[in-house]
């Protein structure tokens, strides 16, 4: 009995102290480095309490009062919650929070509505769209027939006018609205009048920008579309995991398509997580957040553009832009290691007509959630932007990286993160 008592009770640095050391390693990235990646961002101590609790251990299939284990009574209400605070947040008739990710929600959204074979129009992946909004090698590409919708090569942004005229070729099923490297804002309207001409379901996947929704700086989605699917972890600033909105009508077929179509069991404390998530965001201080988010992003585009970077589009209205590296005769591989090397944290991405292959590309996805979060503003912008073009600008010079790494761990303490874990 003392064994059990003591194997159960010890910590991971005393159990596996190799792993322990690893999770301690990237909480001092995370505290260091400035974190630009446009879909992460860092939750609040409270998420992450809900996300290490005893409901780990619980097994929950099916949904509140229809479980089909004993023993739910509490994590049914947990569940309840989630569902209730995310319809109130978006203004849904109704939510399915058990996705474990985004595209399981996307899954669960097309399975709802589709049959293999059928066809949905949706954005390229090359222009801003998702792995699960038809690439070829994504269940999406090989079960449907997909046709793509881009930007326009002048503008840089969504050609409404070739959504239209591809839904009249193509007469989809579904069309999918919504991008994961997109910096422009989406009229769901526009969409959901192109969708009704053609008899389409309108899905609207807003991962990214769900916080900026939610906070009231980007136009709501559940207004204009049959279903939404998105993630709670970029701007929404929840835990990993996902949620659905639809339509009441459509409520049977997407929990079914969920449980059990495409899981099993829910992972109760994401769940949980979500719970928290949306009633954060329902708060006053979320629109304030939200605000800021867009706020940086624009004053950040402003600074690259101003010191040589061309930004995709001439700009931002969320919390993302694509730089265009070409100008500064750089590659986004390159551009990420370096950045990389200097405690500035991004992603590679492809620009629209990107000439260079997908684990190259030609440009940088950068995004102003996470350093939002830890209270930065338009001063620390400026801070950045002047790293990135030091460092880029010198691609040989491995002192200057240091040095600026060192800045930015400056930067970094300035804006102290989770001070209360060790």
């Amino acid at each position: 009995m003392a064994y059990f008592n003591d194997f159960m009770e010890r910590s991971i640095d005393e159990t596996d102290p190799e792993i322990g050391r690893l999770i301690g390693s990237e909480l001092s990235r995370q505290r260091t480095h400035i974190e630009l990646i446009a879909s992460e961002n860092f939750v609040p101590r409270a998420i992450l309490d809900a996300m290490g609790s005893a409901l780990t251990n619980k097994y929950a299939e099916g949904y509140p009062h229809k479980k089909y284990y004993g023993g739910c009574e509490y994590v049914e209400e947990i569940e309840q919650i989630a569902i209730d605070r995310a319809c109130s947040l978006f203004g849904a008739a109704h939510a399915n929070v058990q996705p474990h990710s985004g595209s399981a929600a996307n899954q669960a959204a097309y399975f709802a509505v589709m049959k293999p074979g059928d066809t949905m129009l949706a954005m390229k992946l090359d222009h801003g769209g998702h792995l699960s909004h038809g690439h070829p090698l994504n269940f999406t590409g090989i079960m449907y027939n997909v046709a793509a919708y881009g930007v326009s090569a002048e503008t840089e942004t969504i050609d409404y006018g070739e959504v239209a005229r591809l839904a009249r070729e193509s007469r989809p099923k579904v069309i999918v609205a919504g991008a994961s490297a997109y910096p422009r804002a989406i009229d769901f309207a526009r969409f959901r009048a192109i969708a009704d001409e053609v008899g389409a379901v309108l899905i609207t996947d807003m991962a990214h920008i769900a916080g900026l929704v939610a906070g009231g700086e980007h136009a709501n989605p559940t207004r204009h579309s049959h279903i939404v699917t998105s993630t709670t972890h970029k701007t929404l600033r929840g835990p990993r995991g996902a949620f659905v909105l639809c339509a009441e009508e459509l409520a049977k077929d997407i929990d079914r398509t969920v449980f059990p179509g495409i899981q099993g069991g829910p992972l109760l404390p994401a769940v949980a997580g979500k719970a928290v998530c949306f009633k954060l965001a329902a708060e006053p201080e979320f629109k304030s957040y939200a605000k800021n988010v867009v706020k940086n992003a624009a004053e950040l585009s402003k600074a690259l553009a101003e010191r040589g970077f061309r930004i995709v589009s001439g700009g931002t209205d969320n919390h993302m832009m694509l730089v265009d590296l070409r100008p500064k005769k750089m590659t986004g591989k390159l551009a990420e290691k370096l950045l990389g090397e200097a405690g500035i944290t991004a992603n590679k991405n492809a620009i629209p007509f990107d000439p260079e292959k997908p684990m190259t590309t030609s440009g940088l996805r950068l995004g102003t959630a996470a350093v939002t979060t830890r209270g930065m503003t338009g001063k620390e912008m400026l801070v950045i932007a002047d790293a990135i073009d030091s460092v880029l600008s010198s691609p040989d010079d491995e002192a200057l990286r240091k040095s600026v790494r060192s800045k930015m761990a400056d930067l970094g303490a300035a804006f102290s993160l989770y001070e209360s874990l060790k």
